[in-house]
C-alpha cells in the first residue's frame, strides 16, 4: 500500500493478499482475531489452542506454537511444514521497524490511495483474523478501483489452503480477466 501510495505510476495492478492495512490506520484487533478463532471451535486442537491464543492476545501469555493452527485454514501436513519453516524466513528486526512508531501516516496514505487508479485486488481468507474479511473489505474501500474477494475456508496463507482457487483468482486478476 505504501509503495502504491508513493509511486502510483510504477504499479499497473496491485494484489493485496491477506494484507493487514496498518498503513491506513486499521490494525487487526484482538477482537477480530478471537472472532475468527471461535469459528474453529469444532477443530480437535481448539480446546488446547484457544486459551493460549486468548492469553497471548490479551497480553497475559507468550506466543505459543500450540495456536499456530489459527493462522491456517486447514491444519494439515502442508500447514505444519509451512509453520515449521517460518521462523527461519522472518526477519524480526525488519518486522519491528516496519511497524514502529511513526512508520505510517494513515491520513496521507488514504489520500494518496484515493487517487490511485490502477486495479486492485484485496483478497482475504474466510477464517483469517488478521485481517478479518470485514477489515480487508474496509481496506478495499480505500481504493477507487478495488475488487474484493474472500477465499472460502482459507486462513492467513490462502495459497496453502486451496492452491487451485487461489491461483485461479489471482491469475484472473493479474491478467485482467477479473
Amino acid at each position: 500500500m505504501l509503495y502504491a501510495a508513493r509511486h502510483p505510476g510504477r504499479v499497473g495492478r496491485l494484489a493485496l493478499i491477506t494484507a493487514t492495512p496498518w498503513a491506513l490506520g486499521m490494525p487487526a484487533t484482538a477482537g477480530h482475531r478471537l472472532a475468527a478463532a471461535r469459528l474453529r471451535e469444532n477443530e480437535p486442537w481448539f480446546p488446547e489452542a484457544f486459551p493460549a491464543f486468548e492469553a497471548w492476545l490479551e497480553g497475559t501469555g507468550d506466543f505459543d506454537p500450540v495456536f499456530l493452527p489459527f493462522f491456517y485454514g486447514r491444519w494439515d501436513d502442508t500447514a505444519r511444514a509451512h509453520a515449521a519453516g517460518e521462523e527461519a524466513q522472518v526477519n524480526e528486526e525488519a518486522c519491528d521497524l516496519y511497524g514502529s512508531t511513526g512508520a505510517y501516516d494513515p491520513p496521507e496514505t488514504r489520500a494518496a490511495l484515493a487517487r490511485f487508479t490502477a486495479p486492485v485486488l484485496v483478497l482475504a481468507g474466510e477464517l483469517d483474523g488478521g485481517p478479518a474479511p470485514s477489515l480487508a473489505r474496509r481496506a478495499a474501500d480505500a481504493f477507487p478501483a478495488a475488487g474484493f474477494a474472500v477465499q472460502p475456508g482459507a486462513g492467513h496463507y490462502p495459497w496453502l489452503d486451496d492452491r487451485e482457487w487461489f491461483v485461479r483468482r489471482v491469475t484472473d486478476f493479474l491478467s485482467g480477466r477479473g
